[in-house]
């Protein structure tokens, strides 16, 4: 394993971890850990885990984002229709 692959990754994961938490806004808290997933399959990739890669595109970032997109804009439309 090549450590020059792995750096900038590690690197990109801690920025992406940092920003979901710096964040104020939380649509681009939800995408920061999207891209956290993103590169955290990349990461197993590297790491010749291919089948935990996939696992962790589609579930990770896809479906967890997915899911937290679609909370967060019910709970908007919620708040929204609850103020007088």
């Amino acid at each position: 394993m090549n450590p020059a692959l792995h750096v900038p990754v590690l690197l990109m994961l801690l920025l992406s971890a940092f920003m979901a938490l710096w964040f104020r806004n939380l649509l681009h808290s939800i995408i920061s850990l999207g891209i956290f997933s993103l590169l955290l399959a990349l990461e197993f990739y590297i790491l010749r885990a291919p089948d935990v890669a996939i696992a962790e595109a589609a579930i990770g970032a896809g479906l967890s984002t997915t899911i937290f997109i679609i909370t967060l804009r019910a709970v908007r439309d919620r708040n929204r229709r609850e103020k007088p």
